[in-house]
């Protein structure tokens, strides 16, 4: 089988290549190879590839930075799966698109259930919505939206990366207590992706995270406690709770976003407690 990954120089990306099972060959392409919000360039590579199924793992994240950016974000998030949706079709490909909690505004109590009504609070989540909606239009039978939420490797830019960082150079962080998801491993991402190039019938909309509830200011106390045992940061470290509007951003963010991942049951992966992944990212940064 071959898959066509983009955004292979991602934390998805990497998760994706180093994961990969003996009876797929991959094709991964970067930026550099492939924009995916050019169009003639993505059906040309699709149809020079010719991929069985392709997993779109290439986005425009920087959350705040899309709102100063809301065309690039739009190119990438919304105009890139649309282009490889129609690529796909070309070539009687499946379509595998990662998406995002960042769909929801947050003003739910319970976890939100893949057919949820989306209502996007920023540009990021708007962008990342429409790309959602130009794949399933154009292949409603032959496509997967995988939405998941608070995503995290052991390279990269994230948030346990600068945590990690700010508590080496400071000491101390003010971190927001009340905006509530789970964090998720890339490694975890990657797992029930590749099951899911597994499962052809799989198709529609689905959720996957890591176990567990957490607030950024409970993630941030792990990365600490985690951390120190490790020795990569020190036992002293301070975290502080704060609210979010003592720490303003340009884009909003949804108060709440546990995703519900029962739709996926049948594949027979169990998710980990994200405690127990960080644990293990953080085991990565300090052999790396």
């Amino acid at each position: 089988m071959k898959v066509l990954i983009t955004g292979i120089g991602g934390q998805v990306g990497r998760a994706l290549a180093s994961s990969m099972p003996a009876h797929v060959q991959v094709v991964g392409c970067a930026h550099k190879d492939l924009d995916v919000s050019d169009e003639q360039a993505v059906e040309s590579y699709v149809r020079a590839h010719s991929p069985d199924v392709i997993v779109n793992a290439a986005a425009h994240t920087a959350v705040d930075r899309a709102e100063s950016e809301p065309e690039l974000a739009r190119r990438v998030n919304a105009d890139g799966p649309r282009h490889l949706a129609a690529s796909a079709r070309g070539v009687g490909a499946r379509l595998i698109q990662i998406s995002t909690d960042f769909v929801f505004d947050g003003a739910s109590s319970v976890p939100y259930q893949p057919d949820s009504p989306t209502n996007p609070l920023s540009v990021y989540g708007v962008t990342k919505l429409a790309g959602e909606t130009a794949v399933l239009e154009a292949l409603p039978e032959h496509s997967v939206i995988l939405r998941t939420s608070w995503v995290y490797a052991s390279e990269g830019s994230n948030f346990v990366r600068t945590m990690l960082r700010v508590m080496k150079a400071n000491g101390s962080v003010r971190v927001v207590a009340d905006q509530v998801g789970t964090p998720t491993s890339a490694r975890s991402l990657a797992a029930i992706l590749w099951a899911i190039v597994d499962k052809p019938e799989i198709k529609g909309i689905h959720h996957w995270t890591d176990a567990g509830v957490a607030s950024w200011y409970d993630f941030a106390v792990a990365i600490a406690e985690e951390g120190a045992q490790l020795q990569l940061v020190s036992s002293e470290v301070t975290v502080t709770p704060i609210a979010t509007v003592e720490y303003p951003t340009p884009a909003r963010r949804p108060p709440y976003s546990i995703l519900d991942k029962k739709s996926l049951a049948s594949l027979g992966i169990v998710p980990l407690h994200w405690r127990k992944r960080l644990r293990s990212v953080l085991g990565e940064i300090k052999n790396a």
